[in-house]
């Protein structure tokens, strides 16, 4: 289980939640060398520690980084290779929700703000992540120059549903697989894998929180129709996108990997 994944990762949104624990899940299936990107670098301090009190050996830059400003994501990705000498996955997991509001009751700069953090935010990313891929060796069909897995949501596929609105975060989730696919397209003869990751409701502690102050919610009674009767938990998602980071899923391409307990088949 150990040897499934090799090399340096590079990780936004780090300090909690999916970016989290992506990144205890890519330390447990053998990455040794992790840069952990975020704005918050209080929390992203307490979470390397978790990381490192689970996997001491392990290797690890932190990178205060706001995905809004292009320079220091620049940088950010720039450094990590210096230190690393390559970059053989990414993982673009910086986002917001927003309020959550119906579109007559948000002003533009609260729509703008949810568009440029979660979809502006990952294409400066994997802007600079292409860019140094580029320069890589090409390790062969398997590994590539490296792997880009970008956090989407299964609203990214579908809307919810009409108790809810989230229509910026909606427009910038499919915009995310939009981006995915495209340069999923464009890099793939590269040798640069490009895949989301949808995942469905998960198990972060706001959400976890909302459940129980109100039990009878449309949101419960949306995740009891759900096929398994449940939330996802944070270490499933990270599991799922391991795999997409790995040889496992070597020819994947341009894909959006649902992961929501089959509530959009529903």
């Amino acid at each position: 289980m150990g040897s499934l994944l090799r090399g340096t990762a590079f990780i936004t949104g780090a300090a909690s939640g999916i970016g989290q624990y992506t990144a205890l899940s890519l330390a447990k299936y053998g990455i040794q060398r992790l840069a952990l990107a975020d704005l918050n670098t209080k929390s992203l301090a307490s979470s390397i520690k978790a990381l490192k009190d689970q996997h001491p050996s392990i290797d690890v830059l932190p990178l205060p980084m706001n995905v809004q400003n292009a320079a220091e994501v620049r940088s950010s990705v720039l450094e990590a290779v210096k230190k690393y000498g390559r970059l053989d996955i990414a993982v673009n997991s910086a986002g917001i929700g927003g309020s959550g509001n119906k579109t007559h009751e948000i002003d533009e700069e609260e729509f703008a703000r949810v568009v440029d953090v979660d979809l502006h935010g990952v294409w400066r990313c994997q802007k600079e992540q292409i860019s140094a891929m580029l320069k890589q060796e090409d390790l062969g069909p398997r590994e590539g120059r490296g792997r880009i897995i970008n956090v989407a949501s299964m609203f990214g596929l579908v809307a919810p549903g009409t108790y809810m609105s989230h229509t910026a975060y909606t427009a910038a989730k499919h915009g995310v697989i939009g981006l995915t696919k495209g340069d999923g397209n464009t890099y793939g003869p590269y040798g640069i894998r490009i895949n989301a990751i949808c995942p469905g409701y998960v198990a972060t502690p706001l959400l976890v929180h909302s459940m129980d102050q109100t039990p009878d919610s449309p949101l419960t009674r949306d995740i009891a129709k759900t096929p398994l009767k449940r939330v996802a938990q944070m270490e499933e998602v990270g599991d799922a996108i391991a795999f997409l980071a790995s040889p496992l899923s070597s020819f994947m391409q341009s894909s959006a990997l649902v992961a929501d307990g089959g509530f959009i088949a529903e």
